[in-house]
């Protein structure tokens, strides 16, 4: 009997974790059923000066094979400098991968999405910083100028239509756009993973059963928050309504094989600045990236052959008894490796005692 807390805390929110440092560009999340429409919600209020706004979007949760909403909320930034680059999902060719956001100095690809609120498919129109300060662009953000005195007001022409808010590029349906040049280099500079606030904000919305899209059936209760993880204060914004009817939602139970899981993706470059550094945690990803491909093999093997000696009894009962054993054992080796994928980014930090100090 597994447990569900204990995997539901892991499956994803560990992954996201444990990948945000190795690679910003793609994350090891995928299934094939894509994420439901961005519901309409307005913008909570900016809480003070140094918060940069972070739209919501749809996670996913293994453990009940369910999309589940993270409101969008305002986030100290980092860095002085930094702007927020949103998560989306992508198609990959035969099911929908996940790319984490990150802060960076330039905003890079989010997959065409419109997110509203300055992130409009390109870019970000919502906001400037100057001499370490943010300005906020009143236009596009909900700004108290009584508390918050650094802005401006520029208009900005949305060009995007939004129709069904599409919030998945690619694929059946999906955003038909590819990065720019500019986009991609911003994907190569300096970047750091979302803060410990967003991580938490994210943990908590996956724990919360009213985020789930199967229950609030794309229009969350809580679309959006002015501060990471408040979501029973004054200040939490509603959806209007929800994007699109959902009518995509996978159901619970259905993951049973390493085939249906997930597909490991190679980890990308690292960028800490030191040219050895890369290149060593760079190996030690690649190492254990080929390991865990290779247990992901063998389960799948071993399992096809239980299929094949099962088929020869013609045993019904005994069938399912062994689909279930299959699907715990996909779940354990998949917790295993979000475990191993944490552990080698917390030796990978900065500061961690397991980092080689610079000579």
């Amino acid at each position: 009997m597994r447990s569900v807390p204990a995997v539901r805390s892991l499956l994803f929110a560990l992954v996201v974790l444990a990948m945000s440092a190795a690679s910003f560009a793609q994350v090891g999340i995928s299934i094939r059923i894509g994420p439901p429409a961005l519901p309409v919600y307005e913008q909570p209020l900016c809480p003070a000066e140094g918060y940069i706004w972070t739209p919501g979007y749809w996670a996913y949760d293994y453990d009940y094979a369910d999309y589940y909403w993270v409101p969008g909320t305002w986030v100290l930034a980092p860095e002085p400098g930094f702007f927020w680059t949103p998560a989306y999902w992508g198609w990959g060719g035969d099911r929908f991968i996940f790319h984490e956001g990150y802060w960076g100095p330039r905003v890079g690809f989010y997959g065409g999405i419109n997110y509203g609120y300055g992130y409009f498919g390109n870019g970000y129109e919502g906001g400037r910083w100057d001499r370490g300060r943010f300005f906020y662009n009143r236009s596009v953000n909900n700004v108290n100028v009584t508390n918050i005195h650094n802005v401006y007001n520029t208009t900005i022409v949305n060009n995007t239509t939004v129709v069904n808010r599409v919030s998945y590029n690619g694929g059946n349906g999906g955003i038909n756009v590819r990065p720019t040049r500019e986009e991609e280099a911003a994907e190569r500079e300096r970047h750091i993973p979302p803060v410990a606030a967003q991580t938490q904000h994210m943990r908590a919305a996956q724990g919360d059963p009213q985020f789930r899209a199967s229950v609030n059936r794309g229009r969350p209760a809580v679309a959006a928050s002015p501060r990471p993880g408040v979501f029973n204060e004054r200040g939490v914004v509603p959806a209007r309504e929800a994007g699109a009817p959902i009518s995509n939602v996978p159901r619970p139970g259905n993951v049973v094989h390493p085939s249906e899981l997930t597909v490991h993706e190679r980890p990308g470059g690292l960028n800490t600045g030191n040219p050895k550094l890369d290149q060593k945690y760079q190996q030690q990803q690649d190492k254990l990236f080929s390991r865990q491909n290779q247990e992901h093999e063998k389960l799948q093997r071993k399992q096809e052959q239980d299929h094949q000696r099962i088929a020869r009894q013609n045993d019904e009962v005994r069938k399912q008894q062994v689909e279930q054993h299959h699907q715990q054992q996909t779940q354990q080796m998949e917790q295993r490796h979000v475990q191993q994928q944490q552990h080698l980014q917390e030796r990978q930090q900065p500061g961690s005692r397991n980092e080689p100090k610079p000579r």
